[in-house]
């Protein structure tokens, strides 16, 4: 009684209609169901016949899906059933069905699922449509579907409840199937050009493959904390030493960081390497990678997207850091390298510098975040970044700079590569470093892997590397403005 309380007039009516079919002997959340088509299937096969073909081919299915709309007068009645590929109408009429199978119909409710067999025709108003001679009752609808036109208005509940979301909105199924579609297009692009994939621990005990913050947590067994994997970086690497070449691995990350319309905590990379490459070879692979995923998804490297068209089919721009910041602000990093000096020209363009930010490396990239980012609509490798904010990555010709760069579209980054460092000693330099950074404040610094050095000891190749954001990519194909529209599951606030 205490649960009666709580429920509106609906679902007390929909709990009646429950005890209505037990009284009939019909389990209200029913049992298997063997269908022989589906709505997409059916429409295809059937479009081209007109309405006295199929009276002649004389056709039966059987068919299942939830009601999503009804209308019922005296002994006839229709009714949209919804399967995953869209909607398919059935006709029904109390002198094709028993009598209890009509009732059944009579008191069915939006939101319902139910089975039917019958004939395929099509009505006086065009439509393929299911001609019932058997009606079956398959789960009741105990909460009803929002409003038939308005669906689910407020995102943030569409995201809380996608159950609903995916029922009555077609924009987020159609996402819902197009992703999956996208990571398979990753998975036979990395395949056909001769790389491996594989699988790496989602729990490590040491830090590192990127600047994030962590998610930690604790192994009882072992008695040791964990960190979950922000990057699949070194694992990866140690498989090129391993002698494996070519390996990628598309897997999640978690990053204990903010969130915002390309941020969630966790979220999905394709992370790959390739022994006796480098940043060139990384830039032409990634070049080629979307050209090839976009074609193979959209049939098209022209995409729309927030306002802009973008351009996936044309060489990609390439242009130093450096040189991109001196385009827009006139600033010649290459001739600055005094720490005084940056300090003072970030305080003149109002650029705060944090503790462990004081380096000339650190304030060329907090420049460039400032200035350059939200100019970069076309995807644009941009390359030459800092020693300091790349502890991984191979020294440029410049000791300063390294052989790294990101891929920026529509003023996000979607990419991250490297001519990989494998010089054990410097690598361990670099590490060294970086415990420096997180003693000064750097909750993102990478701390001391001894045994990747150990690894590197061993000897790795020249390699390139290269790490793509997935979710994003998804958004761009999609068209999606916010990355919460991409994943199933998004992470929420409680309410």
């Amino acid at each position: 009684m205490a649960d009666e309380l709580n429920l509106n007039d609906q679902e007390l009516i929909r709990r009646q209609k429950l005890d209505m079919l037990r009284e009939k002997g019909i389990d209200p959340f029913g049992s298997a169901f063997k269908r022989t088509t589906n709505s997409i299937e059916l429409k295809t096969k059937y479009e081209s016949k007109t309405k006295e073909e199929l009276l002649e081919l004389n056709v039966y299915v059987s068919v299942a899906g939830r009601i999503m709309t009804r209308r019922c007068k005296g002994k006839v009645g229709f009714m949209h059933i919804q399967d995953k590929f869209g909607q398919l109408q059935i006709y029904v009429r109390s002198d094709h069905l028993t009598e209890d199978e009509y009732e059944v119909f009579k008191k069915g409710d939006i939101g319902d699922i139910v089975g039917i067999s019958g004939q395929v025709i099509r009505t006086d108003t065009g439509e393929i449509t299911v001609k019932a001679n058997k009606y079956t009752h398959l789960s009741k609808a105990l909460r009803p579907l929002p409003e038939k036109f308005h669906g689910l208005q407020d995102k943030e509940e569409a995201r809380r409840h996608r159950y609903v979301d995916l029922i009555v909105n077609e924009e987020s199924k159609r996402i819902a199937f197009l992703r999956p579609k996208i990571i398979r297009a990753f998975q036979n692009f990395f395949d056909n050009r001769g790389f491996v994939e594989v699988e790496t621990p989602i729990l490590q005990p040491i830090l590192g493959g990127a600047n994030a913050r962590p998610f930690i947590t604790h192994h009882n067994t072992l008695d040791m904390d964990f960190y979950l994997r922000i990057a699949t970086e070194l694992p990866l690497k140690r498989l090129i030493v391993g002698g494996m070449e070519a390996v990628y691995e598309i897997g999640r990350l978690f990053r204990n960081e903010g969130m915002d319309a390309t941020h969630n905590p966790e979220f999905t990379t394709v992370e790959a390497y390739l022994a006796y490459s480098d940043m060139e070879g990384m830039m032409d692979l990634i070049e080629d990678c979307f050209k090839t995923i976009s074609k193979a998804v959209l049939d098209s490297t022209d995409i729309e997207y927030q306002g802009n068209v973008i351009h996936l089919g044309e060489p990609f721009k390439r242009i130093h850091m450096v040189q991109a910041i001196k385009d827009i602000t006139n600033l010649d990093f290459f001739k600055i390298d005094d720490l005084d000096v940056a300090l003072k020209l970030a305080k003149e363009h109002e650029i705060p510098v944090n503790k462990h930010q004081r380096s000339v490396g650190h304030i060329i990239n907090l420049f460039f975040e400032k200035y350059v980012e939200e100019t970069l609509i076309q995807p644009t490798f941009v390359f030459g970044h800092p020693i300091e904010i790349s502890p991984l990555a191979k020294k440029s010709e410049n000791p300063r700079f390294t052989e790294r760069f990101e891929l920026f579209i529509n003023k996000k980054e979607y990419a991250n590569a490297f001519s990989e460092l494998n010089d054990p000693i410097d690598q361990k330099e670099r590490f060294i470093n970086q415990l420096k950074e997180k003693d000064l404040g750097n909750d993102e610094a990478n701390e001391m892997d001894v045994d990747y050095v150990e690894a590197l000891e061993y000897g790795m190749p020249p390699t390139g590397g290269l790490g793509i954001g997935i979710d994003r990519v998804v958004m761009l194909l999609c068209q999606a403005d916010s990355i919460r529209d991409v994943l199933l599951f998004p992470h929420m606030r409680s309410k």
